[in-house]
């Protein structure tokens, strides 16, 4: 079968793509989103990534386009949306930068400590799990909040109800994700297919071309909330997955202002507020937020 991109085969799925009789798919309102005032950070000093971001007038964000709800890009607008499109935005805002003076950058997830190392982007918000193995390379502000790995499977599919069933099974996921390296070690019997980005994985499950896609919950729910009558979760989660905010490995400054940013906004009301409006819509309710690990 000829693969289709998978914006198409999500816009055949939901109902805003023409067909008639059919309400439109949820999605983020700007007007439910908080507002984030623009903080005086100048009492923030000594971090090198600061610097060069007030010299060039404006931040570089990593971030995800490709995860409903999350990090979503419109292919119409360009425009950023999701979750964590609104964690870098509240964090920018505490840094002294408003929403205009934030560039979003689309990094793949195996790209993503490569990006923070080489100055490409000054921070990265992106379903990214904290890890002793990332620590070593990067810094993590965070975690703002915590997810588990589960599967994506077909609705009409009843052979896998967790990764115990995935032996033989083709399963998909962001090659260098921690998502994909779980598969590969802890079940290695299931046929483990790598791709740059979860939307080409969903392309292929819905075209029956792999039997699962794995990763974050999280990230799953927001793709089964937008093809309802094709996807479903499969099981319960079987990881604990912290994401976290990289920076790169050396900016303490950084990465501690960020860490007071997230307090602040946990504190103040908008971290639930903006998950209602972006990862909220996906039918799961907001969790408590979760204790920034200092260190």
């Amino acid at each position: 079968m000829k693969r289709l991109p998978v914006l198409v085969l999500l816009c055949a799925l939901l109902t805003a793509c023409g067909k008639p009789g059919t309400p439109p798919p949820k999605g983020p309102q700007a007007s439910a989103l908080p507002g984030y005032p623009v903080q005086n950070a100048a009492a923030v000093q000594g971090s090198p990534t600061l610097d060069r971001a007030r010299a060039r007038g404006r931040l570089v964000v990593g971030a995800k386009e490709d995860q409903p709800y999350l990090g979503w890009r419109d292919p119409a607008t360009g425009q950023y949306s999701g979750f964590d499109i609104e964690i870098a935005k509240m964090v920018g805002a505490d840094l002294g930068f408003g929403v205009g003076q934030i560039e979003f950058r689309t990094i793949a997830s195996a790209n993503r400590e490569t990006a923070l190392q080489n100055g490409q982007v000054d921070y990265y918000v992106g379903t990214y799990t904290i890890n002793a193995n990332r620590k070593k390379l990067v810094g993590f502000a965070g975690p703002y909040f915590i997810a588990g790995q589960s599967l994506l499977v077909r609705r009409n599919g009843h052979s896998i109800h967790g990764p115990q069933d995935l032996a033989g099974k083709k399963v998909c996921s962001a090659a260098g994700s921690t998502p994909y390296q779980r598969i590969r070690q802890d079940y290695p019997k299931a046929h483990l297919v790598g791709y740059d980005t979860y939307s080409a994985c969903v392309d292929n499950l819905i075209t029956a071309q792999v039997d699962a896609v794995t990763t974050d919950n999280a990230i799953l729910q927001g793709y089964a909330a937008k093809a309802p009558d094709e996807l479903k979760l499969a099981g319960k989660p079987f990881s604990t997955e912290p994401y976290g905010i990289g920076v790169p490995k050396d900016d303490r400054v950084l990465r501690l202002a960020i860490d007071d940013a997230l307090v602040r906004n946990m504190r103040n009301g908008n971290w639930k507020k903006a998950y209602d409006a972006t990862l909220g819509l996906s039918g799961v309710p907001a969790p408590a937020p979760p204790l920034i690990d200092r260190y």
